[in-house]
């Protein structure tokens, strides 16, 4: 196997917060995470709000300095660089947010905005010719016509903003575009139209993803391999079919049966029902994080943090940290009669 394009190891991060009831000021929003990308491939991140998934994209993108904790980027490792190569390596990460009401600028027009990256990265395009070419050419990538580059962002719908950010973010020619929600404030019908942009534009250009969703459904379509994130660490990655079909963390088969799934042969589903609340990020619990949720704790999992483990049945790599890994491949079956299961009908849309 050919060396990630990038890799994180035992990456933190922690913020100084209001004091807690505990007394804790000290909110470790990242823990340990470590993860790989490789060239062309999309990297699902999931998990709950307030999980870290955010930090971790901001982090990756230089807007937060980690604690402790190393990045590499094809062997070089971006904190550490100043000046002329620090700049050069800025534009190969780039990002597409989840709003593209609030991520474009409404006083500049689309052409203005796809070419503000060249403002600062000089050297890319450094003729007036080169650039309205290359405006020209980035939106027919994504779907936009000429003429498009001279209207304001009021002018367009969601999708066709969205658009726009995503041609913007390949204005740099990135190596690595990170999608934070990027088509959750869109219509179903738009949802697709942007997934297949995005699907095709990394076949054409080999661009890798780092596709940040809660919307599993989304993540399947898209998603290569699958990290599940739960209060700042990492409990589960493998390929996406081995992670959807067979969890082996209880979250992440909790997860997997809250999905909203279409069903047309009017079978009772099963669901597993979380008890309790998720704990604060301030004052995480002992041992396992998960432990004051799942249906398979034990004394262990409060007083040992489980380390990562590699189980993998299907011929990929799978790892998950949980001392009571499920069954995988009965996956949920060979667990149903301790779990806590609410029975819902087939047609119910919401978890």
């Amino acid at each position: 196997m050919s060396e990630p394009l990038l890799k994180i190891d035992g990456l933190t991060k922690t913020f100084h917060v209001a004091k807690s009831a505990s007394g804790n000021t000290r909110l470790k929003a990242l823990d340990g995470i470590s993860l790989t990308v490789g060239r062309g491939e999309t990297l699902g991140l999931v998990g709950e709000s307030g999980c870290g998934k955010s930090t971790l994209a901001r982090t990756l993108m230089m807007l937060e300095t980690p604690d402790e904790g190393a990045v590499s980027f094809e062997g070089t490792n971006p904190f550490g660089l100043r000046g002329k190569e620090l700049l050069s390596w800025r534009r190969r990460v780039q990002m597409v947010f989840q709003d593209p009401f609030a991520s474009l600028n409404a006083r500049m027009n689309a052409g203005d905005i796809i070419t503000e990256p060249w403002a600062t990265h000089r050297g890319l395009y450094p003729t007036s010719r080169e650039r309205e070419a290359r405006v020209r050419e980035l939106l027919h990538m994504v779907g936009l016509r000429p003429s498009d580059a001279c209207k304001s962002p009021q002018e367009f719908s969601g999708g066709q903003r969205q658009r726009i950010g995503i041609a913007r973010a390949l204005a740099l020619n990135p190596d690595v575009i990170i999608l934070d929600e990027p088509v959750s404030a869109l219509d179903l019908s738009v949802q697709a139209q942007v997934l297949n942009l995005l699907n095709e534009l990394q076949q054409e250009l080999g661009v890798s993803y780092i596709f940040i969703s809660h919307d599993l459904t989304v993540v399947r379509h898209v998603a290569d391999r699958v990290a599940v994130m739960y209060l700042g660490r990492i409990i589960e990655t493998g390929a996406t079919e081995e992670v959807f079909d067979h969890p082996r963390h209880p979250y992440t088969a909790a997860l997997m049966s809250a999905s909203p799934k279409l069903d047309v042969s009017g079978a009772k589903q099963d669901r597993i029902v979380l008890e309790g609340e998720l704990p604060s990020p301030l004052d995480p619990p002992s041992g396992c994080r998960f432990r004051t949720r799942c249906w398979q704790a034990q004394d262990i999992c409060s007083e040992v943090a489980p380390e990562p483990q590699v189980l993998s049945a299907l011929g990929t790599r799978h790892v998950a940290e949980c001392h009571f890994p499920l069954d995988s491949i009965k996956g949920l079956k060979a667990t149903s009669a301790s779990v806590p299961i609410a029975t819902a009908p087939a047609t119910a849309s919401a978890p």
